[in-house]
Formats: C-alpha cells, sequence, structure tokens
C-alpha cells in the first residue's frame, strides 16, 4: 500500500506529457534525487504553484523538465543568479535550485558563494557526481585527488571543494549532506531546507557510472551505491576518527543551522524605511 501511496505522490507532481522513462542513464542518482524533492515537497503540504523549480546546464539541469512546478531551464553556472531575481519578485515563493556540482562550483562558484553570504531565500540543491558526466566524463571542482577522469587520465591533482563546508562558511542558514543511497535522511533535509528561511544548501552525494565508474573500473550503478554506503559516516563517527581517515569518507550530516534574517524581508524593510522617511 505503501509503494502505491508514493507512486500517486509522483503522479500528482510530474508532467505526463514528457516521455518517460527520462534522458538519464540507467541507474543514474539523479532520479532518486528527482524523488526526494517530490517526497519533501509533498510532505511539506506545498501546492505546485507555490514552489518554483531552477536549474542550469548539465545532467541535473534537465530535472525541472519533468515536474509540474513553476520551472525555469537556465544557462550554465547562472540557475541562483536566476532564482535570485525570481526570489525578489515573489518572496512568497517556495524556490529550488538544482545543480550539478560543475554548474554549482565551477563557471557558478562566485554565484554561490554570495548567494549564501546574503542568505537570500534560496533551496539550492546540489548533485555532487564529481564529474560533467554530460559531456564526457571530465574532471569537475569535486573530483578527488588520484581519481582519473576524461581530462585526467593519471588521475587528478587538485583539491576537491568541500560543498556543505563552503556553504556553511559563506553564511547559509542550513547546511547538510546525505547521499543517494541513504534515502530517507536526503529526503528530510531536503524538507528541512525548503521549510528553513534563508539560503539553505543539501549536497547530495551520487555517482556517475557510465563516466567515472568505467574509466575507474568501479563496476555497475549498484556497484556504486555500495560504495556510497560503505564509505560514508555520520558527522558523530567522524568525529572520532583522524583527519586522515575523514579524507576518504563521505561525512553526512548537518553541518549548519541557524536563524539569521533572509534578504527579501531585510530589502522589504530597507523599502518600507525609505518610503516612511519620504513621507
Amino acid at each position: 500500500m505503501k509503494q502505491q501511496s508514493e507512486s500517486r505522490v509522483h503522479e500528482r507532481y510530474l508532467r505526463h506529457s514528457k516521455k518517460f522513462p527520462n534522458v538519464w542513464c540507467a541507474g543514474c542518482g539523479i532520479g532518486i534525487v528527482l524523488g526526494t524533492i517530490i517526497r519533501a515537497v509533498d510532505d511539506l503540504g506545498l501546492e505546485k504553484n507555490e514552489v518554483a523549480m531552477i536549474s542550469g546546464i548539465g545532467c541535473t539541469g534537465r530535472m525541472p523538465v519533468y515536474v509540474d512546478f513553476n520551472t525555469m531551464h537556465t544557462t550554465h553556472g547562472r540557475a541562483l543568479a536566476f532564482a535570485t531575481g525570481l526570489k525578489m519578485v515573489k518572496p512568497e515563493m517556495k524556490v529550488i535550485v538544482v545543480m550539478g556540482d560543475g554548474d554549482a562550483l565551477a563557471i557558478g562558484g562566485n554565484h554561490f558563494i554570495h548567494a549564501a553570504r546574503r542568505n537570500i531565500g534560496l533551496a539550492a540543491i546540489v548533485v555532487n557526481n564529481a564529474a560533467y558526466g554530460m559531456t564526457g566524463g571530465q574532471h569537475s571542482p569535486t573530483t578527488p585527488q588520484d581519481i582519473k577522469t576524461a581530462t585526467t587520465p593519471y588521475g587528478h591533482i587538485e583539491q576537491q571543494f568541500p560543498i556543505a563546508e563552503l556553504a556553511a562558511t559563506a553564511g547559509a542558514s542550513f547546511v547538510a549532506r546525505s547521499t543517494v543511497y541513504h534515502v530517507r535522511e536526503l529526503e528530510s533535509y531536503i524538507a528541512q531546507a525548503i521549510s528553513k528561511e534563508g539560503f539553505t544548501l543539501v549536497e547530495a552525494v551520487s555517482y556517475c557510472h557510465t563516466t567515472l565508474g568505467r574509466i575507474n573500473r568501479w563496476g555497475t550503478a549498484p556497484d556504486m551505491m555500495r560504495r556510497l554506503k560503505d564509505q560514508s559516516v555520520t558527522l558523530k563517527q567522524a568525529e572520532g576518527m583522524s583527519s586522515e581517515e575523514r579524507e576518504s569518507r563521505i561525512v553526512r550530516g548537518i553541518f549548519a543551522e541557524r536563524d539569521i534574517p533572509e534578504y527579501t524581508k531585510r530589502y522589504d524593510q530597507i523599502i518600507a524605511e525609505a518610503q516612511k522617511e519620504a513621507s
């Protein structure tokens, strides 16, 4: 009965005029993330017209095509900029911004930092598969060191961007990380991010079995899903580990949760003060 109920939830929020199955490779974790967003919206009791989903370019950027929210498919790295404009005009709207790791942190890195600094009311969901999956498996800002990619066939030598830690340091009001294996946990974090005031970030660690998995001989999608399970630890578990041990682990949990003034509300206050002074 529960499986049937969840199916009906997805039917309420999907655009059935779109062709299914979707554009993603069989076994991709992005579909799992889409499911968690849909269930989180339903759990919060939001109407479709109350929600906007904005994306950039890449595999994750295709997500808004399939959902029956207010949606916008924007240019590479600029999803947060477009979403900021929407939130300024429609501050009452729940704006969800879905991005891949390259989209959010390479060409979109500056927008990411300053959206968090402003604490504008956007829920950013970054699907981190550590590669540019759509364009052939090039390395991205989150590719771990020593990993082979299409552009680093002898191993990646750069340090990876810590998405959750960066957002927390930049000033986000809520920051969490989970994986596509830990579905219920991920769904809970996304629901908290959507309902929390201010800029919120959920890093959804996924995988790309057709690019990274193939070149590194990590096996099939189920094999890479098991890797997420085996490599991840909770924040509490990580506290008892050395820094070297933590480097090879995916640390899951809530990294920041604080109540700070949201940007559009402060902006409205400024307008009210200016109008009062002018009158």
